[in-house]
């Protein structure tokens, strides 16, 4: 049957993307699992996209078709930490909160990945300005967002007055911890530090 001139043409129907076209999920967290493994173990500076994807289980196609270098790769995983952060505790007092803060903090920070990665990144942030900003980013916006929701519980309880220095506090919250678990990098937490830490914090933030 012949079509007549005037008659409109239906456009081809468009085929949706099959196969190698759709990035999959699992693959893109195998992934980013991968880069993790490959930080702790070779470094930032001796990671490569082979290993990557050898850890990952997958061709360098894989890893090309979501980044397209691995410090693209590396600046959107540290970046993504950022928006994830730790659950706001909510243990109805504010030293019960930070020493909850404390305890989950202290388990990520001395993972073993963790505990070689962040202190390689530092590294490398001092000679790489997106890497200093990814990294100042995720430590700073992950843990600011848990300290503002501890700070503005304890306020609404009456245990701090409103209208605290939220950076002082931030500060006064986060820095001890990190400075002994990643900073010096102590082998151990003494017995009880957590709680004498939650304790102290507690009460300098009061003083605020």
């Amino acid at each position: 049957m012949t079509t007549k001139p005037d008659e409109p043409q239906q456009p081809p129907r468009r085929r949706a993307p099959a196969g190698a076209a759709v990035l999959r999920e699992d693959v893109t967290e195998a992934i980013r699992a991968a880069v993790f493994e490959e930080l702790a173990a070779v470094g930032y500076a001796r990671m490569s996209i082979e290993g990557i994807a050898r850890r990952a289980g997958v061709g360098k196609t894989a890893v090309y078709r979501r980044w397209r270098s691995k410090l693209h790769l590396v600046l959107d995983i540290v970046s993504a930490l950022a928006v994830q952060g730790l659950p706001v505790p909510d243990t109805g007092s504010l030293e019960g909160d930070l020493r909850l803060l404390y305890e989950v903090t202290s388990r990520a920070l001395r993972h073993p990945v963790a505990s070689q990665v962040i202190p390689d990144l530092q590294a490398e942030a001092a000679r790489n300005p997106d890497i200093a900003e990814a990294l100042q980013k995720a430590l700073r916006e992950g843990q600011d967002g848990v300290a503002t929701g501890i700070v503005t519980a304890a306020e609404a309880r009456g245990e701090l007055r409103r209208g605290i220095d939220r950076d002082l506090a931030l500060d006064l919250i986060s820095g001890p911890l990190y400075w002994r678990s990643v900073v010096i990098r102590s082998p151990k937490l003494p017995k009880g530090y957590l709680g004498s830490l939650a304790r102290a914090t507690a009460g300098a933030l009061k003083a605020l």
